[in-house]
């Protein structure tokens, strides 16, 4: 057994050309990456992978999913070839019980959630990631409670990153605004930082924010939050930001850290 308990985080990954840029967020990342131990693996629950059950990537080699469009080709020639561990998918399976996790043997890979942030916290993409989906069909309550489950894999050496956006809203997004942000999204961004920093477990308030509909209009980049949430209560501490900031007015950057 690893004796060094993993970092947890989650990651506010925002535009996917984050991948090739260096700006306050992906400097962060990279400093992050190189200040923890070197997993032994790393599990991603991305905001991109958002299907109707629970799955994990299974295979031995994930492909790079380009799941956008619109951006340049230097975008698209992006290869993060890390590889990928059937028996960490398997712990994973056995860990979750009674909970019922599927082996994702050839459907997915690692997409631009997992990427865009891997490219920066481990560059050399030598490192095994498997990817869970977040599962539509089921609320924040649970995934908090799939977190916690995830969490003896800290102990056995697996770094988990959830990857989404606590402020997501593609609809209203204007790049005028570049590193600034509307008034309702930086309430909802230091509400969900204040419930992240002192009780995770409040984060399930967030619902009923008055500023919930504009900040979250899908739940899809949101959700990540939650097993980062359910690992800090198992924990039994709060979380600390690793990095924060506005892109475009309706994205908030934040991203947080556990242990």
């Amino acid at each position: 057994m690893n004796t060094t308990l993993m970092p947890a985080a989650f990651i506010g990954h925002g535009n996917p050309m984050n991948a090739l840029e260096d700006n306050l967020y992906t400097r962060a990342w990279r400093e992050f990456g190189a200040s923890i131990p070197t997993p032994r693996a790393i599990l991603v629950i991305s905001a991109h992978w958002y299907v109707g059950s629970t799955l994990v990537t299974a295979m031995e080699a994930p492909r790079t999913i380009h799941d956008f469009y619109g951006f340049p080709q230097e975008l698209f020639d992006v290869e993060y070839r890390a590889p990928g561990s059937p028996s960490v998918a398997q712990e994973i399976v056995d860990v979750v019980k009674p909970r019922w996790v599927g082996l994702d043997g050839d459907g997915w890979g690692l997409d631009h959630g997992a990427w865009s942030v891997l490219a920066h916290l481990f560059p050399a993409a030598d490192i095994p990631v498997l990817q869970l989906s977040i599962n539509s069909l089921e609320d924040f309550d649970e995934h908090v409670e799939l977190g916690a489950r995830l969490a003896p894999l800290r102990a056995e050496g697996v770094f988990i990153l959830g990857s989404g956006n606590v402020v997501h809203n593609l609809r209203l997004v204007q790049f005028s605004l570049a590193n600034s942000a509307f008034d309702w999204t930086m309430r909802f961004n230091e509400e969900c930082t204040a419930m992240m920093t002192s009780d995770p477990t409040r984060t399930r308030a967030l619902a009923n924010h008055p500023d919930y509909p504009l900040a979250v209009p899908t739940p899809d980049h949101f959700l990540p939050l939650a097993p980062i949430v359910g690992l800090a209560a198992a924990a039994g501490r709060p979380a600390r930001i690793l990095v924060d900031g506005y892109v475009a007015g309706s994205l908030s950057m934040t991203s947080f850290r556990v242990d």
